[in-house]
């Protein structure tokens, strides 16, 4: 089940293979997210010392969260993957120029995980292409629906 989703991530970016990873989390954070105050339109991944961060992912604190915690909404998240997951994006993010970034938040077994994406950016005449085809596709499904009755 998704709580939060990266629309503009499939226009900015040409998505090449997409991961699933854990992300570690404060108990005030998980029930916010699960009250859906959560926001990674302008979230992305960065790779430090061999660990992968989640960075600008904004999660609205609950009014009703803890006394003694002082919440910090964009604080900086880590997310969990396996060793050789990492290496490899390692690899592909420092030779090959991609770039990471969240493509959904959702539930999995109670958990919530994030799926993040190897990506290339697109150029701005890329971006066009993108829109013309959509505009397309919506302007199709007119006609055949007016052809139809």
């Amino acid at each position: 089940m998704s709580i939060a989703q990266n629309k503009k991530a499939f226009f900015d970016y040409f998505i090449e293979d997409k991961y699933e990873a854990g992300i570690v989390l404060e108990g005030w954070e998980v029930k916010a997210i699960r009250d859906n105050r959560i926001n990674i339109k302008e979230a992305y991944v960065i790779i430090q010392r061999g660990e992968i961060y989640l960075i600008g992912c904004h999660v609205t604190p609950l009014g009703a969260a803890s006394t003694h915690v002082r919440p910090d909404a964009i604080r900086t998240r880590k997310l969990l993957l396996h060793n050789e997951e990492i290496a490899k994006l390692i690899g592909k993010v420092d030779r090959a120029g991609y770039t990471l970034v969240p493509l959904d938040m959702h539930f999995s077994k109670g958990r919530i995980k994030v799926q993040i994406g190897l990506a290339k950016g697109k150029k701005q005449h890329d971006k066009r292409d993108t829109e013309k085809a959509r505009d397309w596709d919506r302007e199709k499904g007119r006609i055949m629906r007016a052809h139809n009755k």
